[in-house]
């Protein structure tokens, strides 16, 4: 009744003239460079949805496209990055608009959205049912209202064109992201895991490892040709903070796309690469934190720099996720703490 009532007040504005009209939103032009300067401005060819979700995925299967979720919140700088550093590519930008509607979803909203299951819902509950823990978050949906992909946090550009050919040539069912993009978009790297004499050596049984001195266990998967891992292990991993950090886990890394034999952490017998295909692992390098039972307690799977790799290290570190659910507000807290202690604060550095 809700949704009826909101659509029906929302088709009363836009005869009024109060609000855009959809479909004139959606083919509003592009200006050239960028498309929007802005945290928390979206561009215009957004779609301007009632958020009902099953008639979004509807109604773009009808015109040959598919719905794109994006989570994110005011001040994000990672969203500020996707909409500049993305998005402000015209070729981007165009070929979002081919394949997706994009719909925009305010991880702390409370406008109503009506979920795929066609439960009435608000955006900050919708995001909490979907796990959303970072911003920018971007869920795409197939024709059945199913995941096609999911981006948990920032990817550069070239990575995000990929993933918008992966999803809108319908290649979800013929191969892996990860193995879709190691053939498309191969990036100049040093062309080797940067290892630490503090990290798990073979044999692998990281069953007992994730028991042992009452430490958690933060899995590094990663692979030879891969600049962001470069980026954490010759920077990120080297700072003061980091290291302290670090001293608190035990550590294994594995290269994604290797036969190396290891035993899973709930002590089942496995390779790196089958380990990395059954968690669905789509970045290099992802991180993924285990408690002493084998338990995956949180991950971070995308382009992260030093405050936001240290905020992840902490949050399990301290056992914060019993306290914050949702990173982001662990984030929030911790920031809010270290400048009340008068240490600056920049998350992209």
């Amino acid at each position: 009744m809700l949704t009826t009532l909101r659509k029906s007040l929302l088709l009363a504005a836009v005869l009024l003239g109060l609000v855009p009209f959809a479909h004139a939103a959606s083919e509003a032009p592009l200006a050239p460079g960028l498309v929007h300067p802005g945290y928390e401005e979206q561009p215009a060819w957004f779609k301007n949805s009632f958020l009902d979700l099953r008639e979004d995925v509807a109604e773009a299967a009808k015109h040959g496209k598919r719905v794109l979720l994006y989570f994110y919140q005011d001040g994000c700088p990672y969203c500020k990055k996707l909409l500049q550093d993305n998005l402000g590519q015209r070729t981007i930008a165009d070929k979002t608009r081919k394949y997706f509607d994009v719909i925009a979803i305010n991880m702390w909203g409370d406008r109503e959205v009506t979920d795929l299951n066609g439960a009435a819902t608000t955006e900050k509950d919708f995001a909490k049912q979907m796990k959303v823990m970072f911003t920018p978050t971007l869920v795409a949906l197939d024709e059945k209202g199913g995941q096609a992909l999911r981006i948990n946090g920032y990817y550069a550009p070239h990575q995000f064109d990929a993933a918008l050919d992966y999803v809108g040539l319908r290649k979800e069912h013929e191969l892996s992201f990860k193995e879709y993009l190691a053939q498309v978009a191969p990036a100049a790297a040093q062309g080797k895991l940067h290892g630490d004499a503090r990290y798990l050596a073979p044999p692998y049984r990281l069953d007992r490892a994730a028991k042992q001195a009452g430490k958690p266990l933060l899995v590094l998967f990663e692979q030879k040709q891969c600049l962001p891992c470069d980026e954490l292990h010759l920077d990120i991993f080297k700072r003061q903070e980091s290291v302290a950090l670090l001293d608190k886990f035990n550590i294994a890394q594995f290269d994604q796309w290797a036969a190396t034999e290891l035993v899973t952490p709930d002590g089942k017998a496995s390779t790196a690469r089958d380990w990395a295909r059954a968690l669905k692992v789509n970045y290099a390098p992802t991180m993924i934190f285990f408690d002493g039972e084998g338990r995956e307690l949180f991950r971070a799977e995308a382009y992260l720099k030093a405050f936001h790799v240290q905020s992840a290290l902490d949050y399990v570190a301290s056992a914060a996720y019993r306290q914050y659910p949702e990173f982001q507000r662990f984030v929030e807290a911790r920031g809010d703490a270290m400048r009340a202690k008068g240490i600056a604060v920049d998350l992209m550095k």
